[in-house]
């Protein structure tokens, strides 16, 4: 099982999100953590400081990718000069590969310094991740990371501004070399959608886009809780939330029907 994360915006925690996470690590032992993005809330280096001990707490392997929140804000020159020096610092390459029994990620940086929330793909960064699906081992399921989702709902005016820049070309091209879903965050809700049915890939098994509430964070949209996502090999997708009176992370039944519906 892989413990999909997102949105921590460190500077914002929550320490009880914390702690149940780690007890959740401890209980369930995921074989792998996958973090969508906004590691921080204002890259500042003690944010991803925390960040980094937090990660490497839970003893697990895990691969992460930048979010719009882990470059600077308010302070252009670092913004325009050297906006991922912070990140880089404490997480190395922006783009990973993370290889696990079961799985196979590729990580993908989303963010330009010239865009405040809406991500952008490149067409080299499309090629390169089609030769690393291309080559990846067959019998593993395979997903790319990155922070902005490539579908939202079309009423959902903030996410559908946000879908990266070229993101249709890179899902028309990676779903031919095997890709079974991407793994996002950004709008601190949970979703899950078969882009397969959605583009008409012509695919034989759906591509998911998944998208992960916000794990940690005080930062709440439209009064959701804490959540996060937890995805097996068969690609079932299972969704928790936090339950401020168990103080832990509890399966959500209702998400579980709605998935097998897709």
């Amino acid at each position: 099982m892989i413990l999909h994360l997102s949105d921590l915006h460190f500077g914002t925690e929550k320490q009880e999100c914390l702690r149940a996470i780690e007890r959740f690590c401890l209980e369930n032992k995921p074989e792998a953590i996958v973090v969508s993005g906004d590691l921080t809330q204002r890259a500042r280096f003690k944010q991803f400081y925390a960040c980094k001990v937090f990660l490497d707490g839970l003893k697990t392997p895990y691969i992460v990718v930048p979010g719009n929140h882990d470059i600077p804000l308010y302070n252009l020159w670092n913004r325009f000069l050297t906006p991922f020096l912070r990140y880089q610092l404490f997480f190395g390459k922006m783009e990973n590969v993370l290889e696990t029994k079961e799985f196979y990620f590729v990580g993908v940086n989303s963010i330009r310094r010239r865009h405040h929330t809406r991500g952008s793909i490149s067409l080299k960064q499309i090629e390169h991740v089609d030769q690393l699906l291309r080559n990846a081992p067959r019998q593993k399921s395979k997903w790319v990371v990155v922070h902005q989702p490539f579908y939202t709902e079309p009423d959902d005016l903030h996410g559908l501004k946000d879908c990266p820049a070229l993101g249709h070309l890179a899902l028309k091209v990676w779903s031919q070399s095997g890709l079974n879903g991407l793994l996002h965050g950004h709008l601190h809700q949970s979703a899950i959608f078969d882009l397969n049915q959605i583009y008409d890939l012509g695919r034989s098994h759906p591509v998911l886009d998944v998208h992960a509430g916000t794990a940690t964070s005080y930062r709440l949209h439209h009064g959701l809780p804490n959540s996060f996502n937890v995805i097996y090999s068969n690609t079932d997708i299972r969704h928790y939330y936090f339950s401020k009176a168990l103080q832990s992370f509890v399966l959500d039944e209702r998400k579980m029907n709605s998935i097998s519906n897709l």
